[in-house]
């Protein structure tokens, strides 16, 4: 694959406007104590988003992020895989 579309490809998962459509996918599927972390990462004080994205998206992606780095903490890398096969369905059916 050339460079370029491969680089498309990942800005599409990663990016902060990303992260922030997968917040609400993941959400629903999302047990009470891990929906708290993902509030709590999303709640945490930032100084400001970058310029490529809203305050609120780049504050969903941190969520995110905070939930993904307490599962792999935790160890618990078969709830990862099933988190990441629901933002991978989500993607899917983005376009």
């Amino acid at each position: 694959m050339p460079a370029g579309k491969l680089h498309k490809l990942a800005v599409a998962r990663v990016s902060a406007a990303a992260q922030a459509r997968f917040y609400d996918a993941l959400e629903a599927v999302l047990c009470q104590q891990e929906r708290d972390i993902l509030r709590r990462g999303r709640n945490a004080n930032s100084a400001r988003a970058p310029k490529s994205c809203t305050y609120e998206d780049y504050r969903k992606a941190t969520g995110i992020e905070a939930l993904f780095g307490y599962l792999y903490l935790k160890g618990d890398t078969k709830r990862l895989e099933e988190l990441f096969a629901v933002m991978e369905h989500s993607a899917v059916g983005e376009g």
